[in-house]
């Protein structure tokens, strides 16, 4: 096999094997009982199968790239690598982002000059549904606080707290950043859509804003791959 299919075929099986680590260390969590709900159930599992369509579609990706790689000079070759590596990066949510887009800031309703007031969180399913939302509607990439949401991003209840990514969501107020291809769209469908309401029975306000510049940082779980073996076929060329 020539060295440059080799390169190839360790770019493939190393970007997919960055995924599949990912996915194990996102699903990592506290032994507690799961107390998922059937809504929640299904909606992880539509989770799985967009994370499953977009891990075929990175390996159709990298077959036109080997098909197109004996086309181009030396380092036009290194610097496809490095674009389809990038562009992986920036799909699996790895790489901070700015650009159009907007901001959800959620807050209580009802505000009482209490000292010690506990103020409504975000249940799982309520994040949930709102998530689903706001993708159905046309948006590329979602943080939650300091969470970006990633297709293996878990959104679950640990001892009645919320968690994602495996760390606390902390309490209201706080900002959901969202981009889309068209955000302005995307503000007008989320005005008058069932989030709103669902939100405003948990005594929660969701307004809506668009920005020019809206940043997303990448995502923050750390990726450890320690080890990977390429399997290299042996022949005479």
């Amino acid at each position: 096999m020539k060295f440059k299919h080799k390169l190839i075929i360790s770019l493939v099986f190393g970007l997919i094997g960055l995924m599949v680590a990912i996915q194990f260390q996102a699903n990592r969590k506290p032994d507690v009982r799961d107390t998922r709900d059937l809504w929640e159930v299904r909606s992880q599992l539509q989770e799985e199968q967009k994370l499953q369509q977009n891990l075929y579609q990175q390996i159709r990706d990298a077959e036109q790239t080997i098909d197109q790689y004996d086309a181009t000079s030396e380092s036009e070759k290194v610097q496809t690598l490095k674009d389809s590596l990038e562009k992986l990066r920036s799909e699996a949510g790895l790489t901070d982002l700015q650009q159009p887009g907007i901001i959800i800031d959620i807050s209580p309703i009802f505000v009482e000059k209490e000292i010690g007031q506990t103020y409504p969180s975000i249940a799982p399913d309520l994040l949930n549904r709102l998530i689903n939302e706001l993708n159905t509607y046309g948006a590329t990439d979602i943080q939650v606080a300091n969470e970006r949401i990633v297709d293996v991003t878990p959104v679950r209840s640990v001892n009645g707290e919320t968690y994602v990514n495996n760390h606390p969501l902390p309490s209201v107020p706080l900002k959901i950043k969202v981009l889309a291809a068209n955000p302005e769209k995307l503000k007008d469908y989320m005005e008058v859509s069932r989030s709103k309401d669902d939100f405003a029975i948990e005594n929660l306000d969701m307004e809506l804003r668009y920005e020019k510049q809206v940043h997303l940082t990448g995502y923050q779980e750390p990726v450890q791959i320690k080890s990977m073996r390429v399997l290299e076929e042996t022949g005479e060329e």
